[in-house]
């Protein structure tokens, strides 16, 4: 499977953006997909998960939850993360990951551990 992220682009405080990632060359619905974030100067930290099959298992970082939502259309090849109030300290580099038959079941901090494919990553930027 290959993962590629779009949607990003400049976002004024307040606002909303969705990233969509989308997969091919593999069974989609095989693996949970999870969003990660990189800002400047900082680690790379996970965003939000949503479990393989159909989905039915989501986690957030308690950064943004209550904020952003994260959802799955398998018949798209498609993950989306909704992005609602947008904050200056949501800003960075958003890549998308795929662990097979993951159902998000670890902390936040562990989801690296579990990932099995990375795409490449699109830019968010937060700006009046």
């Amino acid at each position: 499977l290959q993962l590629v992220e779009s949607g990003g682009g400049l976002v004024q405080p307040g606002g909303s953006l969705t990233l969509p990632c989308t997969g091919s060359r593999g069974t989609f619905e095989d693996y949970a997909i999870v969003w990660f974030r990189q800002s400047p100067g900082k680690e790379r930290e996970g965003v939000s998960c949503i479990s393989w099959s159909n989905g039915n298992l989501v986690d957030y970082a308690d950064s943004v939850k209550g904020r952003f939502i994260i959802s799955r259309d398998n018949a798209k090849s498609t993950v989306f993360l909704q992005m609602n109030n947008v904050q200056p300290a949501n800003a960075g580099i958003y890549y998308c990951a795929g662990a097979e038959y993951y159902d998000c079941s670890n902390d936040v901090t562990q989801w690296d551990d579990y990932m099995d494919i990375w795409g490449k990553g699109t830019l968010v930027f937060v700006s009046s």
